[in-house]
């Protein structure tokens, strides 16, 4: 295999599969339902692939395995991968029409009959498939023949489902991030959000999680996010599992070295807060944002730089619009906690915003981000509503003019409060402050930058600018270099701001070797002294977890929200 290690297919007649977004994923839907193939495991298969491979290529190592070729292939369908996955099961099925197709995930999981790619199966299987995938491929090879083409998946009590973490191989530890769940489901009704059909939330056994968490430690894990949903809803249970890596800090002597797989270093501004304590353990949590009570925030404010980071969906500060699309949260509770967080603690927050909501105006966003700017969190990430399949955000469709691109991710084109051309403007300022803001090369421009009275509107007068008029930016929103945007800054800074040139100079010449770029920007090619020396070791280690964590969320803010971690679904 090309993606993952070789194995011995020769006696493989199942092949579970999926298309990852990047390497650096590892499917933990996947690995569950390899741990509960029972007396098919070992004649199963796990193949990961990347989006990025060409369809031929996948098809004819697919149909390598065994000698025969497999006789089921189970591919996990989602959002990021669909299209992509529909164009490999056809040609699967045109080469070998026998091979029986089983899709399972969220994005067939509904609206399942009108889909291409379901059409070309044989069948699905909606909702949780720890147990209905194994009960399918044990009727297909040995009957009774099924009768249904698409099967609701069976939701067992979760201590009937065999753990997959020893299915990470030791090659997934040292190049990837590892996923991991304590509960699965959530109680909260949030209509853009697939979790929004969940009755609950439902717990794992805490000791046997806590078990497998130590397994995975002692085998070299030391990358882990966590897939809860709301990882601080029972905080009794949440605190157990922060005491669980924090006496794995006490006992850390010689850190590990942090995967390497896809990552470079960033030179993100948080990176450059480390201490050699906890450098060799990095951990991701989801966590609701009004609810960190006294006993959760004493346990957080132990850990040391480098080490938790913090994913917290605000998606709107709009009242209306919360209450609008059933989202409970308290904004004055969220901003004392957020505030805390980046004041008394180490945590590295990961702030999520969702623009396109129905009746969300360009300008109340504006006044949500501008409040979320000022409690300074390390990141914001701008996303844009997509219309995910099952969701009951469609029933504002036609009050709110809501339109969506009728193709994978369907986003959001336009509504009644924002015009096709602003949806538009917004989409290239959420990238160039992913390129500017949320790559921590660019803290004292920023601070420039964003001195008028809204950085919200500050920042989109420079992206419009970036789009319009910048000679090395205009027109585009990808394949623009960090050196592209010194030199666009320098100008926009002193030409538009109307900023003292040598302040500006100096501010992005300090900027730039701080990032620990290596090329020279037009207008620094002159300034830029001798190379600076490498940055230390445990220095280097964190900024590489922060890129490792920070890409990922960069696929994950898009497609998180429809993340099921059961089965294929998973």
């Amino acid at each position: 295999m090309a993606d993952l290690p070789t194995f011995d297919c020769t006696k493989s007649e199942i092949v579970i599969c999926t298309l990852n977004a990047k390497y650096i994923h590892a499917s933990l839907g996947l690995r569950y339902l390899l741990a509960n193939m029972g007396d098919l495991q070992a004649k199963t298969i796990l193949c990961e692939f990347t989006i990025n491979r060409k369809t031929e290529e996948l098809a004819a190592e697919l149909l390598a395995i065994n000698l025969d070729g497999p006789k089921i292939i189970g591919f996990g369908v989602y959002i990021w991968n669909v299209v992509q996955t529909c164009a490999l099961v056809k040609l699967l099925k045109a080469q070998r029409p026998n091979i029986k197709i089983i899709l399972g995930g969220p994005e067939v999981s509904h609206e399942t009959l009108e889909q291409e790619i379901v059409h070309l199966s044989d069948h699905v299987i909606t909702g949780w498939g720890d147990v209905s995938f194994p009960k399918l491929c044990q009727a297909l090879l040995h009957g009774p023949k099924p009768l249904m083409k698409v099967i609701a998946g069976e939701q067992p009590p979760l201590d009937e489902i065999a753990m997959p973490y020893d299915l990470y191989t030791d090659d997934d530890l040292a190049h990837r991030l590892l996923y991991v769940e304590a509960s699965r489901g959530c109680p909260f009704k949030c209509e853009f959000c697939l979790s929004s059909l969940d009755k609950t939330a439902w717990a794992f056994d805490l000791e046997l999680f806590l078990g497998e968490l130590e397994t995975l430690y002692k085998r070299g894990a030391r990358n882990f996010k966590f897939v809860d949903r709301t990882f601080n809803l029972k905080i009794d249970a949440s605190v157990r599992i922060l005491q669980f890596f924090l006496d794995r800090l006490s006992d850390e002597q010689f850190p590990a070295g942090p995967p390497q797989g896809e990552l470079a270093p960033s030179g993100g501004s948080a990176a450059r807060e480390a201490t050699s304590v906890g450098a060799s353990l990095f951990v991701h949590f989801e966590v609701i944002p009004d609810h960190l009570p006294d006993k959760l925030k004493d346990m957080i404010a132990q850990f040391p730089p480098g080490v938790l980071q913090f994913e917290v969906g605000i998606q709107s500060f709009n009242l209306e619009v919360q209450q609008r699309i059933s989202r409970r949260q308290d904004n004055d509770k969220t901003v004392a906690n957020l505030g805390w967080l980046m004041k008394e603690s180490n945590a590295h927050l990961h702030t999520d915003l969702i623009f396109g909501l129905p009746g969300e105006s360009l300008v109340s966003f504006g006044e949500g981000f501008d409040r979320l700017f000022a409690i300074k969190p390390h990141e914001i990430q701008l996303g844009i509503l997509k219309r995910l399949r099952g969701t009951p955000i469609a029933r504002h469709t036609v009050e709110h003019g809501m339109v969506y691109d009728p193709l994978p991710p369907y986003q959001i084109q336009q509504t009644n409060a924002v015009s096709a051309t602003n949806m538009q403007r917004f989409a290239r300022l959420a990238r160039y402050w992913d390129l500017v803001a949320n790559s921590g090369r660019f803290s004292g421009a920023m601070a420039l930058l964003l001195t008028e009275n809204s950085p919200f509107w500050s920042f989109m007068a420079f992206s419009d600018w970036l789009w319009e008029s910048s000679p090395k930016t205009k027109g585009k929103t990808s394949g623009i270099t960090p050196e592209n945007l010194v030199d666009a800054l320098h100008a926009y800074l002193i030409d538009v701001r109307k900023f003292d040139i040598d302040l500006v100079t100096k501010t992005l010449l300090t900027d730039y070797i701080a990032s620990g770029a290596r090329a020279r920007p037009d207008v620094l090619r002159s300034l830029i002294p001798k190379l600076p020396l490498p940055q230390a070791k445990a220095e280097k280690q964190l900024s590489q977890r922060q890129t490792q964590h920070r890409k990922q969320t960069e696929v994950n803010s898009e497609t998180s929200i429809i993340m099921e971690t059961s089965g294929l679904n998973a």
